[in-house]
């Protein structure tokens, strides 16, 4: 029994995978392997009881996550984001951490990251955050001259902080299919992030003083002087909605959710000030759920899919074939990098989180923290978002500016750095986990 259930297991990963090459929506092959897995393993021989037994597991399945709370933060954190972007307040929120660093090497490129950083706090989607600062910050730069290939990299490089700064969606969808807390994650997510953007900054301000040619020093015009009354009052804005979100998760006054319904609603408000209408307002959260719904189907199928690899035993597969091979917990993380790694090569963030946590977070309990496991995977699944040939980062960077001259091969390279500083960061975490759960456990015991 145990050879067979072992034949289904690998018979219906490899049918997922061929479905996914082959073209089919994600979603679609995770349900139709995971009713057709259970129908295998529960039938034993009989495929009519088989089929019974598989959907009524689907429909509980379903039932239980469907109605969970936590699945509201995704979409609502998204409609945040796009209120903020559809404002123009991501805009004003860049021009004001600009004006603030004018006589910091390269401040251009760190006002890319710093501005990154903090929309990432209030989107946690790092491709929104690509898409839009391809639109604000490389044209600024590119008009003062900025080397082409630096002012491309610190755009997509910097993007990747949208996965580790909380509220991020990546974080919630970890949470939700490793059953961790996604407050804990959200927490540990804080200190890893701010040090990936200060490493991001100083690698910008060394390159731009040793190569002045990279980007040349501040010249004060009126474009770039001048930031109006309401500009200001957009860019605090925006910084009081992250202290409200943040503050009110790590104050215990909200849950995830409820934090992702009161950011919503304040940058709804904020949008308003700014100047959106009702069309405008419609508009954006037909948007936000344009993207959102794909998400949690996926998210629903995914716990299908898991729930039957956890039945057919593949955590068990995995862990004994890693005993038999003795890896050890170094070979086990060594072997976990290079599937992410090639993995973020073809797949998006989100499916490569969902077909692999299942396996990788009970496997790995024993010996790496779970908190912190999780910022580790993160960081190293963002890195495959800018690794060749398929970075979707570089290629949202590429669709989103309007420079004909602007090549793939300019944006990896220049991605370069952010990719080698996004592994040194992990490789601490690996080494030295409490940088992830120190402030969780200080926090909340």
């Amino acid at each position: 029994m145990e050879l067979e259930q072992t034949t289904i297991l690998l018979g219906m990963f490899a049918l997922m995978l061929a479905g996914i090459l082959a073209g089919i929506h994600i979603a679609f092959a995770f349900a139709v392997t995971a009713l057709i897995g259970n129908i295998l393993i529960f039938g034993d021989g009989d495929l009519e009881e088989g089929f019974t037994i598989a959907l009524s597991g689907l429909g509980s399945v379903s039932y239980e996550y469907l109605r969970s709370e936590v699945f509201a933060a995704i979409p609502l954190f998204m409609l945040l984001g796009d209120f903020v972007n559809k404002s123009g307040s991501a805009r004003d929120l860049y021009k004001l951490i600009n004006h603030t660093m004018k006589f910091i090497p390269g401040r251009l490129a760190v006002a890319t990251v710093a501005g990154n950083a903090v929309f990432a706090a209030v989107t946690g989607v790092s491709i929104a955050a690509a898409a839009a600062f391809s639109r604000i910050a490389y044209p600024q730069m590119r008009y003062h001259k900025y080397n082409r290939q630096f002012a491309l990299g610190s755009v997509a490089g910097s993007a990747c902080l949208g996965m580790i700064i909380p509220p991020s969606v990546l974080l919630i969808v970890w949470g939700i299919i490793a059953e961790k807390s996604i407050s804990q994650l959200f927490i540990a997510g804080a200190i890893p992030g701010l040090i990936l953007a200060t490493f991001f900054m100083c690698y910008i301000c060394i390159r731009a003083t040793i190569n002045p040619s990279l980007a040349p020093k501040f010249e004060d015009t009126a474009e770039q002087s001048a930031l109006t009354k309401a500009e200001y009052a957009s860019g605090i804005g925006i910084g009081l909605l992250i202290v409200l979100i943040m503050g009110g998760i790590w104050g215990g006054l909200f849950t995830p959710s409820e934090a992702a319904g009161v950011g919503a609603a304040g940058a709804m408000v904020l949008g308003v000030l700014k100047g959106m209408r009702v069309k405008q307002l419609a508009t954006a959260i037909v948007d936000s759920g344009k993207t959102a719904a794909p998400v949690m189907f996926l998210l629903l199928t995914a716990n299908m899919y898991a729930k039957f690899m956890e039945a057919a035993g593949m955590s068990e597969l995995i862990r004994n074939t890693f005993e038999h091979y003795s890896l050890g917990p170094t070979g086990i993380v060594i072997v976990i990098i290079l599937i992410w790694l090639a993995l973020g090569m073809i797949l998006d963030s989100i499916s490569i989180i969902l077909i692999t946590v299942p396996i990788f977070a009970p496997l790995t309990e024993g010996f790496f923290d779970p908190i912190a496991f999780a910022l580790f995977g993160i960081l190293c699944i963002e890195a495959g978002l800018l690794t060749p040939p398929f970075g979707l980062l570089v290629y949202t960077v590429k669709g989103s500016i309007n420079d004909a001259q602007a090549t793939l091969a300019e944006i990896f390279k220049g991605s370069v750095p952010y990719w080698m500083l996004m592994l040194i960061v992990m490789l601490l975490i690996w080494r030295f986990p409490e940088i992830a759960t120190w402030l969780p456990n200080k926090m909340l015991g």
